[in-house]
């Protein structure tokens, strides 16, 4: 099994959820609705991407020299900080734009679909830099609809929480609409990456070796036993927990719109559910020849 890299379980957990939440307040602006929680929502999101841009930092020995890899723009690395940095600008913009507002929580239509738009590339280039052959486990589109589906859940629940801890007595039909809508697409991509991991064993390579011939002590690794002992990580774990469990809170948030009880359960259970999953996503980062 790969060792497990927590700065880049957080990193890619917080950067979900703080794009997540940024383009929903965005679509809400859109819509013109969830207002008395814009600038509460843009604080939030900002927090919680900086503390994921610290975390990625101790994935690192050296962090300093992580500016060797900034000039070539195939690495994910480079191209996460250009989304990154594109996000945070247009975000600054965002903020600007509340402010000058006449009631401090509305900015122009096109503001807010872009920032919708470029919220959603974030969250893709993020999990894109992640894909590669030489991991046939990670191998998979459905990996990037993963995480988009992780940043589709948190985002809405956290902007719904907010709201409701405003206090501005909204019961806006699309903000719970987003909640709703946001646990279904992370319920089904959920249940479509663990169908993908729980079948990856048969994408290894067979080398026809018992033992790793770099390490002649040490045994191969058996792709069987390692992907089906990661079945309660991703089965209890990521689906039951991380995806039904925030599906039936949208759902009774929606139907009584008491956002205040359901948002944090949603909130918690997915979050536990996105840790499940990088978890196994991590302890079967295992070489396409078996070798590491």
């Amino acid at each position: 099994m790969m060792e497990l890299q927590w700065p880049l379980i957080l990193f890619t957990t917080l950067v979900a959820w703080s794009a997540g939440l940024f383009g929903t307040q965005a679509l809400m602006a859109a819509f013109g609705v969830g207002k008395k929680a814009q600038v509460p929502a843009w604080i939030a999101s900002a927090v919680l991407l900086a503390v994921g841009g610290i975390a990625v930092f101790f994935h690192l020995e050296h962090w300093e020299r992580i500016f060797n890899g900034f000039g070539h723009l195939t690495s994910g690395i480079t191209q996460e900080l250009i989304a990154i940095v594109v996000l945070a600008a247009v975000a600054v913009a965002y903020l600007a734009m509340l402010r000058k507002s006449d009631d401090g929580a509305s900015v122009p239509t096109w503001l807010a679909w872009l920032s919708v738009a470029l919220s959603v590339v974030l969250v893709a280039v993020m999990a894109h830099s992640y894909t590669m052959a030489a991991r046939p486990a990670w191998d998979s589109v459905l990996w990037i609809l993963y995480v988009l589906g992780n940043a589709c859940v948190l985002g809405p629940a956290t902007f719904t929480l907010i709201l409701g801890a405003a206090g501005s007595g909204e019961r806006s039909g699309a903000v719970g609409l987003a909640a709703l809508a946001g646990s279904a697409l992370n319920a089904a991509a959920s249940i479509a990456f663990s169908a993908f991991l729980q079948f990856s064993a048969g994408s290894f390579a067979d080398v026809g070796y018992y033992f790793d011939p770099t390490h002649p002590t040490k045994a191969m690794a058996d792709a069987a036993a390692t992907v089906g002992a990661q079945a309660p990580l991703l089965w209890l774990g990521a689906v039951a927990v991380g995806a039904i469990v925030p599906l039936a809170a949208a759902f009774m948030g929606k139907r009584s719109g008491n956002w205040r009880l359901w948002a944090p359960v949603a909130i918690v259970a997915a979050l536990a559910g996105a840790v499940c999953m990088r978890v196994a996503f991590y302890n079967l980062g295992l070489s396409v020849f078996m070798f590491y």
